[in-house]
């Protein structure tokens, strides 16, 4: 999902988003951790996407704000 796509949600949406890639995120973990090797570039872009999430609420805040 592009951040474009990701603009077009509302507050709630988003912050559910976060939860889905934050279980993602450690399902990776665990897999990492049992001795499962899960995709290296499935890391980066999960910790990415919620990195951009994050980006977007704080400025759907500040828009707010103003």
């Amino acid at each position: 999902m592009n951040a474009a796509e990701m603009r077009g949600k509302t507050a709630a949406e988003l912050n559910a988003l976060i939860l889905e890639k934050r279980r993602e995120q450690f399902n990776t973990r665990m897999q990492r951790g049992s001795g499962q090797q899960p995709r290296a570039s499935q890391v980066r872009e999960t910790r990415r996407d919620i990195a951009r999430i994050k980006t977007i609420l704080t400025e759907k805040k500040q828009g707010e704000a103003k």
